[in-house]
C-alpha cells in the first residue's frame, strides 16, 4: 500500500513511509526534514501527558512538528506495542529517541520491528549513543556539545564558553545527522534488500561538525577561545554595533575583501598588518569606533559596488522580509506562522510545507485505517485506551 491520504507529495522522498516515535529536539527535527522532502511521516504521540518541553505550550505552533499527522498511543498499554508494530509492517523508517533499552522494554525495539519488517531502517537518536559508559546518562544539548569538545571553541576571549542555542547538538549534530544516516541506509537497502539500525549520538555529531577545528588545534594554528579568525578574535570577522544600535556582521578574511572593508570604513593607511594577532585587540577598537559612526542603512548603502563581505544582523522577525529571501521564497507562511522553507532546492521534485503542526492524536483513526489496519481492530484499540483520538482538532 503506497498511496497517501489528504496530501500532495511532491518532494524527492515522496512515497517514503516513516513512523516517528514522539520525542523532543533532534528526533522531531529529523522527522521534519524527511517530511519537508516529501515523506509521509506519522508522529506517534503519547496518549496522555504529551506536553511540550521548552518555551512553547501550543502544539499548533511547534514548528518542529510540521508536515505530519499525529497518532496518540499509550505505549505502556498491553496493545500499545501492537499498534506501532502494525504501522511498522508497512513502513520504510522508524525514528525513536529513547534512552538505550527503553524501546526494547516497550516491545518496539529493533529486533521486534525487524521480525515484522526486515527492510525497516531503524533510526536511533540519543545523546551519548547506544553503548559506552555514558549511554544511560541524561543530558541536553549543552552537555553533549561540551563533551564533544566543540563548546570549548565557542565564545569570546576571557569569557565562558557560549551555548550556541541548540544548533550544534540537537539539530546539526543530531537530527540532521540522523536524517543523513537514514537516507544512506535507504540507499544501501536498494542493493541488499535489508534494513539496519542507525545509531546517531549527538556528542559524536557535534564533534563531527567541529572536525576542521580538531585539525587546527593539533597543528598549532589555533589559539585560545576568542583569539582566532572565525571565533570573534579577528577584527575583520565579528559583529559591530552601528550608530542606530543595530549590528553589522563583517567577514573580510581574504586580502582583497579586507582592502575593500578598510576603504569602506575609511580607516587610516597605517593600520597594523591584517594578520598581526598581537595588534588585533587594538584593531578591534578601531573597527568598532568606525562602524559606530554610521547607521546600518548608511553602511549598506556605502558598500554598494564594493566587496567588503558585510551583512546586516537581522532579527528573526526581520529576516523573512529581506529582499533576497523574498526573491528566493526562503520563508513560507502556513496557517499564519512564518517559517523557513524546506531546503535544499530540487529542480524537479520541489519540497513543500503543506501541513501545520498537529495536535496529539488528531489523525489517529485516519492513520490507522489508511495504513490498512482493520476498522474493527481500530475500534477495539480506541475503546481499550491503547490509542486516543484528539478531543478537538482545532
Amino acid at each position: 500500500m503506497r498511496d497517501t491520504a489528504k496530501r500532495s507529495f511532491t518532494g524527492p522522498l515522496s512515497g517514503l513511509k516513516v513512523v516517528e516515535i514522539g520525542s523532543i529536539g533532534p528526533g522531531p527535527f529529523c522527522a521534519m526534514l524527511l517530511a519537508d522532502l516529501g515523506a509521509d511521516v506519522i508522529r506517534v504521540d503519547r496518549a496522555t501527558g504529551s506536553g511540550l518541553v521548552g518555551p512553547n505550550a501550543d502544539f499548533r505552533t511547534e514548528l518542529l512538528h510540521r508536515g505530519r499527522r499525529s497518532l496518540a498511543v499509550d505505549l505502556k498499554h498491553s496493545d500499545g506495542a501492537a499498534v506501532v508494530l502494525s504501522l511498522v509492517e508497512d513502513a520504510d523508517v522508524l525514528i525513536e529517541g529513547f534512552r538505550p533499552g527503553v524501546a526494547e522494554r516497550l516491545g518496539i525495539g529493533p529486533d521486534d520491528c525487524a521480525q515484522r519488517n526486515s527492510r525497516l531502517i531503524y533510526g536511533r537518536m540519543t545523546g551519548f549513543g547506544q553503548d559506552g559508559p555514558l549511554a544511560q546518562h541524561v543530558g541536553h544539548d549543552i552537555n553533549y556539545v561540551a563533551l564533544s569538545g566543540a563548546l570549548s571553541l565557542i565564545g569570546r576571549h576571557g569569557q565562558p564558553p557560549t551555548p550556541p542555542l541548540s544548533l550544534i547538538g540537537d539539530f546539526g549534530g543530531g537530527g540532521m545527522l540522523l536524517a543523513l544516516g537514514v537516507v544512506s541506509a535507504l540507499f544501501e537497502r536498494q542493493h541488499s534488500g535489508l534494513g539496519q539500525v542507525v545509531d546517531a549520538a549527538m556528542v559524536e555529531g557535534a564533534a563531527l561538525l567541529a572536525t576542521p577545528f580538531f585539525g587546527f588545534a593539533q597543528t598549532g594554528v589555533w589559539g585560545e577561545r576568542g583569539t582566532n579568525i572565525v571565533d570573534s578574535g579577528a577584527p575583520y570577522y565579528d559583529a559591530y554595533e552601528t550608530a542606530d544600535g543595530k549590528w553589522l556582521a563583517v567577514g573580510a578574511m581574504e586580502p582583497h575583501f579586507y582592502a575593500d572593508l578598510v576603504a569602506l570604513l575609511e580607516l587610516p593607511d597605517d593600520l597594523p598588518d591584517q594578520n598581526d594577532r598581537s595588534q588585533w585587540p587594538q584593531m578591534k577598537k578601531i573597527f568598532a569606533d568606525a562602524v559606530r559612526s554610521r547607521t546600518l542603512a548608511e553602511w549598506l548603502d556605502a558598500a554598494e559596488g564594493l566587496t567588503p563581505c558585510i551583512a546586516p544582523v537581522l532579527d528573526v522577525d526581520e529576516a523573512p522580509s529581506h529582499p533576497h529571501h523574498v526573491a528566493r521564497g526562503a520563508f513560507v507562511e502556513v496557517d499564519g506562522l512564518v517559517q523557513p522553507a524546506p531546503a535544499p532546492r530540487f529542480s524537479r521534485t520541489a519540497a513543500t510545507v503543506d501541513r501545520c503542526p498537529p495536535m496529539p492524536g488528531e489523525h489517529t483513526t485516519e492513520i490507522l485505517t489508511h495504513w490498512g489496519i482493520d476498522s474493527d481492530r481500530v475500534d477495539d484499540w480506541l475503546r481499550s485506551g491503547a490509542v486516543r483520538e484528539a478531543a478537538a482538532a482545532t
